[in-house]
């Protein structure tokens, strides 16, 4: 690889905004694609946001803030993904959507070394690897929101990657961007959807049942528990759409009656409740803007 990664990132929402954000403050130059205009303009002002609050806090320099935010384009031209070294994924968690960009990535990627990776959360690598003529080059790099805060990257090759591409994303994520990384097996959910929504949709029921309130199952898990947030706040954060994207892809893997979505969350879903992005959740949000 070059001593500076040429790194692209397909999406420009919560989490491709912030993968292009620690990508740059790294020293890698970011390409990021993004067909949504609106997109842009809110990916670039979180990332400013999210910059000067580190600069605010003491955690970097002025001159590191500017220089991380010049290393960042954005635009809709996919041809200037071209020489990227590394591609990250980062459009909402549709199948489709992804596998769509997926044979867009194999066209325009010049690079015949070049990784091809996904930050899904729970669609099967193997999948996505399918829609391209390399799947021995595409990997899962799955980060976690907020991404310049949180420590974690899964790393997950599917039965067709090659050992240079998970060495290269193994690479990319801890020596480059400062992340621990977990590896899991290909299968929906990986390691810790696997193990979290589980947890998320059974706080679902006992609210959906009359069992407790959404207040007392968050306080009980808390307080009880340690958690440093309740179930019912932390699917508020994550998204509704997207918890409920994430359980069918477990359920349709597994057929397990624990990663079925209960019907409070889809009829959510369906009337647009989506939690904090939306301003309104389990909880009410009236200072967020969607």
């Amino acid at each position: 690889m070059s001593s500076v990664e040429v790194v692209g990132v397909v999406g420009c929402g919560l989490m491709g905004s912030g993968i292009a954000e620690v990508a740059a403050r790294s020293g890698c130059d970011v390409t990021v694609l993004e067909f949504d205009d609106a997109a842009v303009k809110r990916g670039l002002d979180r990332v400013r946001t999210s910059l000067d609050t580190a600069v605010r806090r003491g955690k970097l320099a002025p001159e590191d803030g500017a220089l991380a935010l010049s290393r960042i384009s954005v635009g809709a031209d996919a041809g200037a993904l071209a020489g990227c070294t590394m591609v990250i994924e980062a459009v909402p968690e549709d199948a489709d959507a992804k596998t769509s960009v997926f044979r867009l990535l194999d066209e325009v990627v010049e690079r015949s070394d070049a990784v091809l990776a996904s930050n899904t959360s729970s669609i099967p690598i193997m999948k996505l690897a399918m829609a391209t003529r390399r799947p021995e080059h595409v990997v899962g790099l799955h980060f976690f929101n907020p991404v310049p805060v949180m420590p974690l990257v899964e790393v997950v090759a599917s039965l067709l990657t090659g050992d240079d591409a998970v060495a290269r994303a193994n690479r990319m994520a801890t020596e480059v961007l400062g992340k621990h990384v977990v590896r899991s097996q290909d299968r929906a959910g990986f390691v810790v959807n696997a193990l979290l929504v589980p947890y998320l949709l059974s706080a679902m029921r006992m609210l959906e049942s009359g069992f407790a309130t959404a207040e007392d199952i968050d306080a009980g898990m808390m307080r009880g528990c340690g958690h440093p947030m309740g179930p019912l706040t932390l699917t508020d954060l994550i998204g509704l759409d997207t918890t409920m994207a994430v359980a069918e892809s477990l359920y349709e893997e597994f057929k397990e009656p624990l990663f079925a979505p209960p019907p409070l969350l889809s009829r959510m879903v369906d009337a647009g409740l989506l939690g904090r992005k939306t301003g309104r959740g389990f909880y009410d949000y009236p200072a967020q803007v969607a």
